[in-house]
């Protein structure tokens, strides 16, 4: 069947939920009237509705009917729990079916958008790269999700921050204001070439403009692999064109560091980021097994102490809200972060609803939902 971002007049009955449809029937028979929808989610966000409402406008196209759409929020603006985040109007018998599409393209991507502003404005000297779509089910969740993540950023940049520079994929580009998606190269290139140095010159020759990136955790030595590549390419090195990714995961400590090496390293460069109490999961991030701190700080003085202190380094493997904190706290020299982490963890959270507030231009909404009626101004 279609992408739902396609879907014709019976294919929204066929994915719509069946008390819709039947409602719809309903209406035919016993005559339809004007009403006024509420859509609203139950925690804080941010207004990401965009794709919503492009797919109302698109279906009410086709159908033919007109539809007035009132938004109550400029896009990346923050929206309290149970605020609508707008109203729709027209034909009930025409609408009615819609609900259950509308719903779906608008919690996630509002959450995301918080997430995502969330992590930005943590770290505000540090670009972010959504790396989401690996993670999503199909390609419309990895539109909604890349809509969110490039709202949030723009939110945070207008704050002063760096935001998202772009995303992984062509496809989603286009909302980061990119024509293509961003990365680096996956692990499986580098049990292909062999060796870590190997992949870089495969990379090199075959982009020969591109800067060379180094995903350096493969056979367990990110600081040797790393030191080889920057010694086998000097002048790139030098002007800044390589860039290391750690992508250490979470079984094991970054080559030369352990649970004390680790709090050494800390204490060479920000020693009040373990002095402090902290829980046991930000002590995970700062000094713990994966891409810690802790191995972001000895990555970055070992290339410094080696002579390239223009290599950038690239973290991902796990970067929340709360591990972007984590960072924060620990001054971490982090260039960029690859992340798909603005995704919802709490699924349940992203569910957004709707309350017809109005019919046929008398207000009426169920007891408990008055809150959504329109303020008299």
């Amino acid at each position: 069947m279609q992408n739902s971002n396609e879907l014709g007049l019976t294919d929204v009955t066929a994915w719509t939920d069946k008390y819709f449809s039947n409602t719809k029937a309903i209406i035919e028979h016993f005559g339809d009237t004007e009403v006024t929808y509420a859509f609203f989610l139950r925690r804080p966000v941010l207004c990401a509705t965009r794709l919503a409402t492009q797919w109302i406008q698109t279906q009410a196209t086709s159908r033919g009917i007109n539809v007035i759409i009132e938004t109550t929020h400029e896009e990346g603006e923050w929206v309290g729990a149970g605020e609508p985040l707008f109203y729709l109007s027209g034909s009930f018998m025409h609408l009615v079916e819609l609900e259950t599409i509308i719903l779906q393209k608008l919690g996630s991507a509002c959450v995301a958008a918080y997430n995502a502003y969330e992590m930005c404005q943590m770290l505000p000297h540090v670009s972010f790269l959504a790396m989401d779509a690996r993670h999503c089910a199909g390609t419309e969740m990895a539109e909604m999700m890349a809509y969110g993540a490039s709202v949030g950023s723009r939110v945070a940049q207008r704050l002063g921050a760096v935001g998202f520079i772009g995303n992984a994929t062509d496809a989603t580009a286009h909302f980061f204001g990119c024509e293509k998606g961003l990365g680096t190269v996956p692990h499986a290139l580098i049990g292909y070439a062999g060796s870590t140095l190997r992949a870089a010159e495969m990379f090199h020759e075959c982009f020969p403009t591109e800067n060379i990136p180094i995903l350096a955790d493969y056979f367990g030595r990110e600081i040797t692999d790393t030191l080889e590549v920057c010694h086998a390419f000097p002048k790139f090195a030098r002007d800044g064109k390589i860039a290391v990714r750690l992508d250490t995961h979470g079984g094991r400590f970054l080559e030369g560091l352990d649970t004390q090496e680790s709090y050494h390293v800390l204490g060479r460069h920000v020693p009040d980021a373990v002095r402090d109490y902290r829980t046991e999961a930000e002590l995970h991030d700062l000094i713990g097994t994966g891409v810690s701190a802790a191995a972001i700080w000895s990555m970055r003085e070992t290339l410094d102490h080696a002579g390239f202190s223009k290599v950038r380094i690239i973290a991902s493997s796990g970067f929340t809200p709360q591990k972007c904190r984590s960072m924060a706290c620990a001054k971490a020299p982090i260039d960029i972060i690859g992340t798909g982490s603005f995704l919802p963890e709490k699924w349940s959270e992203t569910n957004a609803t709707a309350d017809i507030i109005a019919y046929g231009g008398t207000p009426k909404v169920k007891v408990g939902r008055e809150f959504l009626l329109k303020k008299s101004h």
